[in-house]
Order: structure tokens, then sequence, then C-alpha cells
């Protein structure tokens, strides 16, 4: 089904009318995914002079660490003696991370042993991968960094094929990786300091430390962050919003700019660092909201680091504007205490977005989610009276049409003519919408346009 009323007021059929379209239209591929672009040195040459020289000191700084990273791994392991190195095990550890607890809980036995068990997973650079749980036991010296994040569905010509299969997301702000640990850590630190433990204190204050490092040394000249730093290629190179990740980096390295309390301990050079790199993040998050028509509107899921395009990232990933990862910059921006007119104008341009795209009188699977996986049709867009608001999770940029992607490249216009794997294990659709627009009309009246 590819119809979608955009507006309670209007039969869905005169919408479609208005649209252009017919209602018995068939669905159709409308186009192939394209691959994203590396961040490579023949790129950068493409670049005004002026722009030359700090990218090519990022890019030669991103290779010298990967070697630093590769060999700090080689001499573990051959001081180790482990000549058998094994993946860590896979887990979603970033919900242990997450978890809230009772400010007595970060002295004890407990928090210090997790704290202890994530430093052992940090890479050279800083940073950490991903998919692993990290709590539950520690990674023996000399094992890799990294889960198996290999593809479960191999192909030669898969976007997300890695360079080097040994090396694979290290390390990254994918999947709320780095900056989770980050913040855990610097909790267990300031406890401990707090609680005059400030030997207990010291390893985990130095993993925090290197944690800020790694954001900061892994922030692109234009502000924007890459999913995966040292660079690994392909779509990872590219500015990640996707997952949050962006904006995960600028918050934190806002709350160290500004003294937060759980970041009261880092040193001043790191905190004098922190605040120009999280503004250049802010300014960067700006350029990239998606202009049609000369009017604003949302943002992309990753941009290209150099020309600030939107791009593709996996198969079934489309350049587009998308709703899950606009809903989190929106609300971020009205979090902001004293928003610039530049913020304020962002925000009400995506409000009117979200409006104009939302999605009533559907519903998305049955609401079952377990149910649907194991029927034989799998998840579908159910016409409900009186549902919604629902967004899809892309949409064309330029016609505002919502857009599904396939694993063999293929881009739909309805989601029903993708394949049950892909209609049952990824997010089409999305209610975000609501809380964000509820939380608008409140922030509005105090910003108005």
């Amino acid at each position: 089904m590819r119809l979608y009323s955009r507006n309670a007021r209007f039969p869905l059929l005169a919408f479609a009318a208005a649209l252009g379209l017919s209602p018995i239209a068939s669905a159709k591929v409308i186009g192939m995914n394209v691959i994203a672009k590396p961040l490579t040195r023949e790129r950068i040459t493409t670049l005004p002079k002026k722009q030359q020289k700090a990218w090519l000191e990022y890019l030669e700084r991103s290779e010298k660490q990967k070697a630093v990273d590769k060999q700090t791994l080689v001499d573990e392991q051959k001081a180790a003696g482990n000549t058998n190195p094994k993946h860590a095990s896979s887990g979603r550890g970033m919900f242990a991370l997450r978890a809230e607890h009772a400010p007595e809980w970060w002295t004890s036995d407990e928090a210090i042993k997790d704290a202890h068990n994530i430093m052992t997973y940090q890479v050279a650079d800083g940073g950490w991968s991903k998919n692993i749980d990290m709590v539950s036991k520690p990674r023996a010296p000399g094992d890799l960094y990294d889960a198996e994040n290999e593809n479960r569905f191999p192909d030669t010509a898969d976007f997300d094929k890695p360079v080097d299969p040994s090396w694979h997301y290290i390390a990254t702000l994918d999947n709320d990786s780095t900056w989770t640990q980050i913040r855990f850590l610097a909790r267990v630190t300031t406890a401990l300091l707090d609680a005059h433990r400030d030997a207990d204190a010291a390893p985990f204050r130095a993993s925090a430390e290197r944690g800020v490092e790694f954001l900061l040394n892994s922030q692109y000249p234009n502000g924007g962050w890459p999913q995966v730093w040292p660079l690994e290629g392909g779509y990872h190179d590219a500015i990640t919003i996707n997952d949050d990740a962006m904006l995960h980096a600028v918050e934190i390295l806002r709350d160290v700019a500004e003294g937060a309390p759980d970041y009261k301990f880092l040193p001043p050079s790191l905190v004098k660092r922190a605040g120009p790199a999280a503004q250049r993040g802010i300014d960067c998050l700006l350029k990239l909201q998606i202009v049609e028509n000369g009017v604003k509107t949302a943002w992309a899921q990753q941009y290209d680091p150099l020309t600030l395009e939107p791009t593709s990232a996996r198969n079934y990933e489309m350049a587009s504007l998308t709703s899950d990862e606009s809903f989190p910059v929106v609300e971020f921006f009205m979090s902001l205490p004293d928003p610039t007119p530049a913020e304020v104008a962002a925000v009400h341009a995506a409000c009117a977005w979200f409006t104009k795209v939302e999605i009533l009188g559907y519903r998305y699977g049955s609401g079952n989610f377990m149910a649907d996986r194991s029927s034989p049709d799998g998840r579908r867009l159910v016409a409900v009276a009186g549902a919604g608001p629902l967004w899809s999770r892309y949409y064309q940029i330029g016609t505002d049409k919502p857009i599904f992607g396939d694993r063999d490249k293929t881009i739909h216009d309805d989601v029903s003519e993708l394949s049950r794997e892909r209609r049952n294990g990824y997010s089409w659709f999305n209610s975000q919408g609501v809380a964000v627009l509820n939380e608008y009309k409140t922030w509005a009246q105090a910003h108005p346009r």
C-alpha cells in the first residue's frame, strides 16, 4: 500500500488525487541504492586549496592511530602468549551501561567490577567497539576488541563488507558505543573521588579522559563525526547522525565544557578543547538540515564528509530525509537553555515538516511484534480508522514520499514490496513525533518564530 494521508481533514482518496496518484497504482522499484564514498586523499585534493591541509592532517592522524591500535593489540597478544585471539561475545551491553542507579551504587563492588571490565575493551585510541556485553566479563589479554559484526547475509558487493574483516567497527559511536562507556566511567570516577577513594578512581579517571580524547580526535574539520574512527572506509566515514552518534558526542563534550558534575575531574586542557568542539558540532548540525525548494526540513541519517550531501549506509538505507534521526536532533535543540536564532529557526522548520509528513489512519503490523515475526506474511501497513500519527523512517528528498529499501539495494515506494526479512527486521515506521510535537507546542510559546 503506497498511499498515506498526511492530514486528518482529507479523505485518503482525495489526498491521493491531490498528489496525482492512482489509488490502484501498483508499487514499483523506484531506484537503486548507491554506495557511499570513503574519505580519501584523492577526494581531498578536489577541495579548495585552503581546506585541504586540515583534511589531509586529519586523514594522516587517523592512519597513524589505526597503526598504533593494531600494534598495541599485537604487543598485547605477544605478552599474553595469546595465539588464538577470540572475538568478544556479542550482546547488547549498552542497556547495562545506560541503566540508572542510586547514588551509592556507583561506589559499590559491582560498579567497580563493571568499570574494570569495561576498561579491558577500550582500544588504544580511547574508543570502544559495539554490540558487546562489556560488564559481564573482562576481555582476555590479547583477545580482539570487537564482536563478530559482519553481515549475517553475505554479499560480495554488500555496502557493509569490511575492508579488513579482522578490524571492523574499531572504534565506533554506533549503537550507543563509546559515549556510554565514557559516561559510565565518569560516574564511577566522580563517586569514588567524592568518597575520597582517589587511588580506586585513578584507572577509571584515566580511561574516561582517553574516551573524551577520542571524541576530540575523531571530529572532522567541519564539525561532524564519522561512525568509525580511525576511519574504516565505506559509509563508516560518513558524518553519522544515525543512532544519535553525532548528538551524543556533542552532548558529552558540552557537559565536559560546562563542568557538569560527572566531569569535573577532567583536566583543564580537555575542558578547554571540549567547548569549541561541541560548538563546531552544533554548527555542523545546522548546516546539515536539508533544504527543499528554499525551505528547511529535517535531517538525513548520514552525510558525505566533504560535500555534506546526504548519502547511503547499508544496502537498504538510502540517502533520504529521516524522521528517526531528526526527532532527537530537534529535541536537542529544544533542550538548549538559550538557543540562537538559527537554532530556533531549525526547530520551527523541522516541526513544520514533521506535521506535513505525518501518516494518519494506518498501523504497521498487528501491534504484536513477536507474532508478526512468526507470521508467514510478516508485518504489513494496515489501514485502521483513527490510527496514527505515524512517520515513515525514510522520505524521498524533493517529494517527501515515504521510501523503503531492501537488501538487494532496490528502493521501493511501498513497504509491502520488501522481502519479509526486511519488513520484519527494520524499523520502517515510528511514532516518536507525537511526543516531540507535544513538547514543541510548549517550547514554541517561549520561542516564537
